[in-house]
């Protein structure tokens, strides 16, 4: 019993000098030099903050763009090799029947030429939009690069300030 008596009051003791020592070490109060560096550097923040969503918002904006217009330009192509088959089979219904197996092989010519010109054409929109979408990229990551060296700054500055 008197061990178990001991140790109760053992803790006692030792909570009553936990309870009396500081919780945290004091925090020197902020000086008038570190809170001109935080304004500084919220200002400087907020800033490129804006300007990469500025950025972002004109790179999706092109891709966009090249996205609708590469869309255009293959319909376009598609339309135009159709309409250029419709042409050559016509041209075979009109014929005379002792035309008909040449002309038919001419069609089947200009078919083929047709299809031809407008995969090309499908690939060339497909590479620029590509094109377009790798720059717009680089232009995101480029704005977010400088974001984050204006960010790193501000707390460089606000660090210095806080030792002078």
């Amino acid at each position: 019993m008197n061990k178990l008596l001991a140790s109760l009051i053992a803790g006692l003791f030792v909570s009553g000098a936990f309870a009396q020592a500081p919780a945290a070490p004091a925090v020197p109060a902020a000086t008038p030099a570190v809170v001109k560096a935080e304004v500084k550097a919220d200002k400087a923040t907020a800033k490129a903050s804006a300007t990469e969503a500025r950025i972002d918002a004109k790179a999706d904006a092109k891709v966009e763009k090249a996205v609708a217009a590469s869309g255009k330009a293959q319909a376009k192509a598609h339309d135009k090799a159709s309409h250029t088959k419709v042409k050559a089979d016509a041209k075979v219904a009109k014929a005379a029947p002792e035309d008909k197996v040449a002309a038919a092989a001419k069609a089947e010519k200009t078919d083929v030429k047709a299809e031809a010109k407008a995969d090309k054409a499908v690939v060339n929109a497909v590479a620029k939009t590509d094109k377009v979408k790798v720059e717009a990229q680089a232009d995101k990551a480029n704005a977010a690069i400088a974001s984050a060296a204006v960010k790193a700054e501000g707390k460089a500055d606000v660090k210095a300030a806080t030792v002078k």
